[in-house]
């Protein structure tokens, strides 16, 4: 089962990247690359059923699987990148942190109106992120039909902050 695979080769970090925090490592997890192929096989047999134009990967652990995840599915990827690392023209979304303000940024052209798109990342925490995410996707007139994660961590409670822009929430491994 691919959920005990997951749970074996993600690597806990203790403290980071502050005190008190275990961090999900999933850098062990990209030296498999048979273990990716079924990761995004088992993301796609998940999705199926939902109609999705576009994948937008959340930086930058959500580029990993997002694009793998795009090709497999033969549509666009689009980057959805902290402030000031986009070349182009970008609108932007700020979000609140435990400790201050982080801004993301997608180029203004990246969606086009009614594209029905998927928000992927490589965890779920608090949700602050992804719900960035899919403000953006909205204000460009993009529709989001789902997100994906291949963790989440589901004490933190994020994923009822993402139910307001789509039921369909799939995490690979829930912690």
């Amino acid at each position: 089962m691919l959920e005990h695979k997951l749970r074996t080769v993600i690597r806990d970090i203790p403290d980071f990247p502050t005190p008190g925090v275990v961090f999900k490592d999933i850098t062990p997890v990209l030296k498999d690359a048979s273990l990716c192929l079924e990761i995004v096989d088992d993301l796609v047999e998940k999705l199926e059923g939902i109609e999705i134009d576009v994948i937008a990967g959340v930086e930058s652990r959500g580029f990993l699987f997002g694009l793998m995840l795009a090709t497999r599915l033969g549509i666009p990827f689009v980057p959805i990148r902290k402030q000031g690392r986009l070349p182009y023209k970008t609108i932007s979304e700020s979000y609140k942190l435990e400790y201050g303000q982080a801004t993301i940024e997608v180029h203004e052209d990246a969606i086009e109106t009614g594209a029905k798109v998927l928000v992927h990342d490589d965890l779920l925490a608090t949700g602050g992120t992804v719900v960035a995410s899919a403000k953006l996707i909205e204000k460009l007139g993009g529709v989001v039909v789902g997100f994906s994660f291949i963790i989440s961590l589901d004490f933190l409670k994020g994923e009822g902050r993402l139910t307001r822009f789509s039921d369909n929430i799939i995490s690979l491994v829930r912690y």
